[in-house]
């Protein structure tokens, strides 16, 4: 194990609820999970596990599919949403003279976009993990992030995450919460991982008002995807006692954001 991935390891072994004894960190991220458990997938899932999506995500899935849901040329492009996350999350801009020493978990990370733009805010002493439990998509994490940035990777459960209580500052979940079997259970664990005080930043879909709700529950019966209603992501943030809930809304998206008491 190089020295870079060895001091990795120790930093986020430190934020686990239960430590492996033997760290496999062979891939380039600590990886939690082992051999692929025998399940069966979601048609959503499996398109994002699968060996292509992670070559082309970054550059056009993501710019064309998510800027076209937040109303392209209207809604913000891929910059400014990056932006967008960093401010909610009480983090600096890149550039800036004073970053904060923050942790910050950035759940479902795909191939690693998000979580470099993240670690673009915060200083060298703070730490970004990126979880998520596609193995292609971490290879592609690795491969095309800098090994001196302070972001390291982890495969691990996004609903059941492994780390102890309290141990972020602020928690990221961008492009994600839509395609989990049970995303209210993988609310309650970033509400767990996060420190009181902590901030809350969430990117999912919004179901349109003249959307029929029939249309969308066969659509996530079909592919695992949920189109979530115009308030259900801030109604249960403030049932989780979150404060200081806002949110941007656009035509297929909506970015929510909230502070843990």
């Amino acid at each position: 194990m190089s020295t870079t991935l060895r001091e990795s390891a120790g930093r986020v072994l430190k934020l686990l609820r239960e430590a492996p004894g033997e760290p496999d960190m062979s891939a380039g991220y600590l990886d939690l999970l082992g051999p692929s458990a025998k399940r069966s997938p979601s048609l959503a899932q499996s398109v994002m596990e699968s060996t292509f999506l992670p070559r082309i995500y970054e550059k056009v899935w993501r710019p064309v599919g998510f800027n076209l849901a937040k109303g392209w040329p209207f809604g913000p492009d891929t910059a400014e949403e990056h932006a967008m996350a960093r401010d909610w999350l009480g983090l600096s801009q890149p550039g800036c003279a004073a970053r904060p020493p923050a942790t910050v978990l950035d759940v479902a990370c795909g191939p690693g976009n998000v979580t470099r733009a993240l670690a673009a805010g915060i200083g060298a002493s703070g730490l970004v993990v990126g979880l998520d439990a596609s193995e292609t998509m971490l290879t592609r994490a690795v491969a095309d992030t800098d090994p001196a940035d302070p972001v390291t990777y982890v495969r691990g459960d996004a609903v059941d995450l492994p780390f102890r209580d309290a141990a972020f500052d602020a928690v990221c979940c961008f492009g994600a919460l839509y395609l989990f079997d049970d995303p209210w259970a993988a609310l309650d664990g970033m509400t767990r991982v996060l420190r009181p005080g902590g901030k809350l930043v969430i990117l999912t879909s919004r179901r349109p008002l003249a959307a029929p709700r029939l249309g969308t529950e066969l659509l996530r019966r079909a592919t695992g995807f949920t189109a979530f209603g115009d308030r259900e992501i801030t109604r249960a943030l403030t049932e989780r006692g979150y404060t200081g809930v806002r949110r941007r809304r656009y035509p297929l998206m909506q970015v929510v954001a909230a502070g843990r008491p």
